[in-house]
């Protein structure tokens, strides 16, 4: 029976690297620490710039392993589509970006798959919120009067499948 074993990192998306936090977390398992950070930047490209969560699993009898990527933060996500570096330091008053609610809906596709909302208009809703929290408006509104507009009906036919 193999023992395996599992560590969770961040790492930033295509940019691993064997040294820390990576190298010191695999090297005492015996197992090819290249080919793992190979296999997370492969699997993280297309989150290049953001700090993203990987789960390895190492079988530590046979010294395979697996790579687990999961998606960044909706925050992390709304500034790489803005293309800012950060939220708003004075969400409310000072927007850090505007987006389109077809942006907002990209958003909701990628996260979800991890997301407890039923549906993607309620996680269109959640990407809104978080629009909230970081200052950014959305069609040049208020994400909150966005919300306001998916829970009467509008925008219905961007949550098509």
């Amino acid at each position: 029976m193999s023992e395996r074993k599992s560590i969770d990192l961040l790492v930033e998306g295509g940019a691993a690297t064997a040294g820390p936090p990576i190298g010191p977390a695999l090297g005492p398992l015996g197992v090819n620490v290249p080919a793992v950070v190979e296999a997370i930047n492969r699997e993280t490209k297309d989150y290049a710039g953001m700090r993203v969560p990987v789960k390895i699993t190492v079988d530590v009898t046979t010294k395979q392993f697996e790579v687990k990527v999961g998606t960044p933060t909706t925050s992390a996500l709304v500034v790489k589509e803005l293309g800012v570096a950060k939220g708003s330091g004075k969400a409310g008053t000072e927007p850090a970006g505007n987006l389109t609610l077809e942006q907002v809906v990209k958003i909701a596709r990628i996260k979800r798959e991890k997301s407890w909302a039923g549906s993607l208009k309620n996680v269109v809703k959640e990407v809104l919120g978080s629009c909230v929290s970081i200052g950014v408006t959305v069609e040049n509104k208020d994400p909150r009067e966005v919300i306001r507009e998916v829970d009467e009906g509008q925008h219905g036919e961007l949550f098509e499948a």
